[in-house]
């Protein structure tokens, strides 16, 4: 697949270039582009980062960036199985267990929650940073209920980074699937409560937490395209009823006219009859 010119392999992170020095430096470059790609387009254009994953991992295989960029992308595209086979040997060659909660949602996506919860209880949890850990609790959650644990997704997810005030790169997402699972389980006044909190902690968007949370205060929202088109529509058929109006002033002033030329050529009014007065030539007013 071509690759944009303007793309370079510097626009990668400087730990993944360091594992690709262990490539011939054409080849590293070559790979590094790829990533790029990947890592440019897997949000917006998951299937097409896809393909630039697989032409990194056929280049270098044995690079764990590849394989862990491989892994995103697989994910990105709902390719789980496949997904948790590339963490897995990503993980295999770093030996780190950054990956795990997403190995676990893997797990969920293969529809063997009870797998997720079992990993949810590893002590590879207890090697996670902070972020990662409450990512664990949010598929463990999740695992939760897709097993229709409602009530066990909630404490779940009840937790000090729930409660705290302070807000972290997690902090929206958190709130929301807190706020998700209170709704599920027939919450609802408690669940708008953490739909406005996740909100106001989500500036940049990464949830939908407004629209739930006008849903629920029953806002309906007017699409602003529809309405603009309507009022264009609207002005295009007056201007057409305005047009139509000054075409027939036209012909009835130019009837008029002809019709003062012909009495004066003959001496008889065009005036229409009064009531009750017949006209010179017999016939009647129609």
């Amino acid at each position: 697949m071509p690759i944009p010119e303007d793309v370079t392999g510097e626009e990668i992170d400087k730990d993944v270039r360091q594992e690709l020095l262990s490539l011939p430096k054409t080849l590293a470059d070559d790979v590094a582009r790829n990533l790029v790609m990947v890592a440019r387009l897997i949000d917006e254009d998951p299937e097409e980062a896809y393909a630039y994953s697989r032409i990194a991992l056929r280049l270098a295989s044995r690079v764990a960036a590849v394989r862990e960029a491989a892994g995103f992308a697989a994910y990105a595209n709902q390719k789980y199985s496949e997904a948790l086979a590339e963490f897995r040997a990503a993980r295999r060659m770093t030996g780190s267990a950054d990956l795990w909660p997403v190995m676990a949602d893997c797990e969920r996506g293969m529809g063997r929650p009870e797998r997720a919860l079992a990993m949810a209880g590893e002590p590879e949890v207890r090697r996670l940073d902070k972020a990662g850990q409450v990512e664990m609790r949010l598929v463990a959650a999740g695992a939760r209920r897709d097993m229709d644990q409602l009530d066990a997704a909630i404490v779940t997810l009840q937790s000090p980074e729930l409660a705290s005030n302070s807000v972290q790169p997690w902090t929206a997402r958190l709130r929301y699937a807190y706020a998700d699972a209170l709704l599920a389980a027939g919450r609802e006044d408690e669940a708008r409560e953490w739909f406005a909190k996740a909100a106001e902690s989500d500036k940049d968007g990464a949830t939908d937490a407004s629209d739930r949370l006008a849903e629920l205060d029953g806002v309906e929202f007017v699409d602003a395209l529809d309405d603009s088109e309507e009022i264009e529509e609207t002005g295009a058929t007056a201007d057409a009823g305005a047009g139509t109006a000054a075409s027939g002033t036209d012909s009835d002033q130019a009837s008029e006219a002809e019709a003062k030329s012909a009495d004066v050529e003959t001496g008889e009014s065009s005036r229409p009859a009064e009531a009750g007065e017949p006209r010179e030539n017999g016939s009647d007013q129609g």
